[in-house]
């Protein structure tokens, strides 16, 4: 196989365009091309309104040692930027060797991404997992959802953050990470996904994404999946106490009443579990508080942003624009974007009554009138009351109260201009998006009022927004405009805990695994798939399937 990076093509036909360009690069006629993968395509905008694609493709040819011969001898391309290689990747291998025999079943508990991939590769090699799930199904989650936004009914145990699919079902599906992987964990993680349902393109798109529409088909396969293998998912099966004996768990206990006995437990519960996080606190299970960050949710619309990245509002051959921010605020906390939903909402996330939280949202096709992200900004355990290990639970919740107090059980909106003068007592221009945008309105999913959101923070964090968006500003024109709407309060970027873990995976307490992003190692939907992969391969690289 031969690889060729940094292909550059005009966007108005670049995919028809890849074989000819990829086949003129070798020296070879386009009959001679057997393949043509694509490997990863991005987006060059840097001359906007001329854009480009550029690929990395796999060719596989015939000869392909005399065609790498001839190139490196001096007969070649005249590109210099193009960059032609022999590769070989290897393929993700499970390490199914252990030598320990089970005599109960393994217990995950919670079925969000690290739940889910753990379960699916447990299943996969004969260790018939029980995956419990305090939520629903995803189809019935989806109604309470919806239930909730339109009328504010709230089901605590079925909602945004709780049921199949765990809380990136209703996001925007990204699947980046930042992660250095060698593994061939993250590939393998996309891979699962298009057998699974998704979209062929996420394998190669420099910032892939599902979509919350496609997302519940695909978890739904996966649960299918595992039961074809074995596997069990049980949900509205709340895990409201774990069973230990001295410092090995023996089984945990379901919705206040059924015992289940089992040897392994994975903590894949997610960084909304509080009740959960309480519970194993009582039990002396190691955990400490850690830093994560908080924010408000800004919205712009869809064509404004389209036209800052690109130079024009619209353009078929191009998804809907995207951007990625970083400054530090004058008191040196950082601030930046995150989970940034082109074309997507502002969701009411709220898991308790009486406190809100909100994220954003994109349907796959990103065609929502308006644009958002959170901009949020980070807080240590100084920022939180005492040195208790659950002190960052509380310190979301009493901004989760504030903001429901604000909005008066609605989510809270306040235009930018108006929380920057209430902050900083300066007057914000005239509004471009006003006079450009006039149909501009919040796009949220649940109700929403006009209110002070300004209110929700301490004054060190409302500065510090304000430092970011202006600061932003100047690398993004009328990113700061007044017309700009902000809403809050953007409380579960990441967990406020970390369950500590050894070499092997486990706790202190024998057979229990804290995973993925609710134990604090990992921040988003690929990044936790991987960690609950990675405890699979530590299960079964010690214990025997059945």
């Amino acid at each position: 196989m031969i690889r060729i990076n940094q292909i550059k093509l005009p966007i108005s036909n670049a995919d028809k365009e890849l074989i000819k360009k990829a086949a003129g690069l070798l020296g070879v006629g386009q009959d001679k091309i057997l393949s043509c993968k694509i490997v990863k395509k991005s987006i060059d905008a840097r001359k906007k309104p001329e854009i480009y694609f550029i690929y990395t493709v796999d060719i596989e040819t015939e000869n392909e040692n005399d065609i790498l011969n001839r190139l490196s001898s001096g007969r070649s391309h005249r590109n210099k930027s193009v960059q032609i290689t022999k590769v070989r990747e290897p393929g993700y291998i499970f390490p199914n060797s252990g030598e320990i025999k089970l005599d109960k079943r393994p217990v995950i508990i919670g079925t969000g991404p690290a739940g889910l991939f753990c379960g699916y590769y447990l299943a996969l090699y004969g260790y018939r997992p029980i995956l419990l799930e305090r939520g629903k199904a995803v189809d019935e989650r989806r109604k309470d959802v919806e239930e909730f936004w339109k009328s504010g009914v709230l089901n605590t145990d079925s909602n945004v953050q709780f049921g199949e699919g765990g809380a990136g079902t209703f996001s925007d599906g990204k699947l980046n990470t930042l992660i250095k992987d060698k593994s061939g964990r993250n590939k393998e993680v996309l891979e699962v996904f298009v057998r699974s349902g998704a979209p062929e393109e996420i394998l190669y798109e420099a910032k892939p994404h599902i979509g919350t529409d496609i997302l519940m088909n695909v978890v739904k396969n996966m649960r299918n999946e595992i039961i074809a293998h074995g596997g069990e998912v049980r949900f509205e099966s709340k895990v409201t106490d774990v069973i230990i004996d001295g410092d090995k768990i023996t089984g945990v206990m379901i919705n206040n009443g059924e015992q289940l006995q089992t040897d392994i437990v994975v903590l894949a519960i997610g960084h909304s579990a509080r009740d959960t996080f309480y519970m194993l606190n009582k039990h002396g299970v190691p955990m400490e508080a850690k830093s994560f960050a908080v924010g408000l949710r800004v919205e712009h619309p869809r064509k404004l942003i389209n036209k800052i990245q690109y130079g024009m509002e619209e353009n078929k051959h191009l998804p809907t624009a995207n951007y990625k921010l970083t400054a530090k605020a004058q008191n040196g906390r950082g601030v930046y974007s995150f989970c940034m939903c082109p074309g997507g909402y502002v969701v009411n996330a709220s898991s308790e009554k009486g406190r809100l939280a909100i994220n954003g949202m994109s349907y796959s096709k990103r065609n929502g009138d308006n644009s958002n992200s959170a901009i949020i900004i980070t807080v240590t355990p100084e920022d939180f009351e005492g040195t208790h290990p659950l002190s960052g639970v509380e310190f979301q919740r009493l901004l989760e109260e504030k903001a429901f107090e604000v909005g008066i059980g609605q989510v809270p909106v306040e235009t930018y201009g108006d929380f920057k003068q209430a902050v900083t007592g300066q007057e914000q221009p005239l509004s471009v998006i006003a006079g450009e945008y006039p149909d501009f309105k919040p796009q949220i999913k649940g109700a929403y009022s006009f209110a002070p959101v300004h209110k929700i923070f301490p004054e060190a964090l409302n500065q510090s927004f304000v430092d970011g968006m202006e600061q932003f500003g100047r690398m993004i024109p009328d990113f700061a405009d007044s017309g700009v709407y902000v809403s809050g309060v953007e409380s579960r970027t990441s967990s406020p805990v970390r369950i500590h873990r050894d070499e092997l995976g486990q706790s202190q307490i024998n057979g229990l695994y804290p995973c993925g992003e609710g134990a604090g190692y990992a921040g988003g939907i690929t990044s936790a798939a991987m960690d609950g992969m990675a405890i699979a391969e530590k299960i079964a690289s010690v214990y025997k399937c059945f």
